[in-house]
């Protein structure tokens, strides 16, 4: 039972990691303010950056809980 917790702990850590580096950048600095006023005007798509900022916080629910039996089963 614990090595099963142990391997879904760390696929969960390795997709949560993932899904965070495909998100955009929310300061893209300089860049983003001399161009931020093109993707206001013409429209950013919104959609992929709503499902994993939404899939990340599931992603985080579900290591946190397996942190946390990991660590009562453990001791």
């Amino acid at each position: 039972m614990e090595i099963a917790l142990i391997i879904l702990h760390v696929i969960v850590a390795v997709a949560l990691i993932t899904i965070i580096l495909l998100q955009s950048g929310k300061s893209a600095g300089l860049s983003g303010s001399i161009t931020g006023g093109a993707e206001t005007l013409l429209g950013k798509k919104k959609g992929l950056d709503e499902l994993l900022g939404k899939i990340t916080v599931v992603l985080g629910l579900i290591l946190g809980i397996l942190s946390l039996v990991l660590t009562i089963i453990m001791q």
